[in-house]
């Protein structure tokens, strides 16, 4: 089911285009909730630039390319998510605090957490675009977009080290929230690659079962974006 998705991102039915406005709704609604007093308003702008341009493209490209509905609601998850670091900096999201009392960690792993959902939750959306667009299949269709997660994350890094350094200096450290450790970009990296591996491992395993219903002789088969 998950799988079949894919294939039905382009359907344009009422059914569709309401939950993707709901979705946008919700997410909306969240968003503006957490933009009122976050604890750092610099920093939560900064956090919002790349966010909020992020939503105007998805809804400016609606009717040229639409997403399945499966890939709106991870792409919602992680906004929110994203939010929510933006409302009290990564390094202060009270949850992060809860795990790391709980998991006796050193550092708020809220950040952390993102940016391995970042992969787990944006690879599939990615991979939905590679499929469709590209035309990419078999292996292929799993391998690259775990590998351009990987090089969006080390894209991103240096834009977010740019922007900081040119937008505001001094909150540099706040809004990288690399808490004191030299090897957190390498480290964020390495999060969003292997939640994008988990993603696709998952994806590859469901999409597995109708392959090989594909594969059978069929001359009225057509040819299927799952591979």
């Amino acid at each position: 089911m998950l799988v079949n998705t894919i294939q039905q991102g382009g359907n344009g039915q009422a059914g569709h285009r309401r939950i993707a406005a709901g979705l946008l709704l919700g997410y909306g609604i969240i968003w503006i909730w957490l933009a009122i007093n976050p604890v750092n308003r610099h920093d939560w702008v900064l956090e919002n630039l790349l966010a909020v341009g992020l939503v105007v493209i998805l809804v400016l490209t609606y009717r040229r390319f639409t997403f399945s509905l499966t890939s709106y609601s991870l792409i919602a998850v992680f906004m929110v998510l994203h939010a929510i670091g933006a409302h009290y900096t990564y390094a202060e999201v009270p949850f992060g605090f809860w795990l790391k009392d709980i998991a006796g960690l050193t550092r708020n792993p809220f950040d952390r957490l993102v940016h391995f959902s970042y992969g787990l939750l944006l690879v599939y959306p990615l991979r939905e675009v590679l499929v469709r667009l590209a035309g990419v299949q078999g292996s292929w269709s799993y391998v690259m977009p775990v590998s351009s997660i990987l090089a969006q994350s080390a894209f991103f890094e240096v834009i977010e080290a740019i922007v900081a350094m040119i937008v505001s200096p001094e909150l540099g450290s706040m809004y990288l929230g690399t808490q004191g450790d030299e090897w957190d970009a390498q480290k964020d990296m390495a999060a969003a690659f292997g939640g994008a591996i988990v993603t696709m491992v998952m994806t590859a395993a469901l999409s597995a079962p109708r392959n090989s219903q594909v594969q059978q002789p069929s001359h009225r088969s057509a040819p299927s974006v799952a591979h």
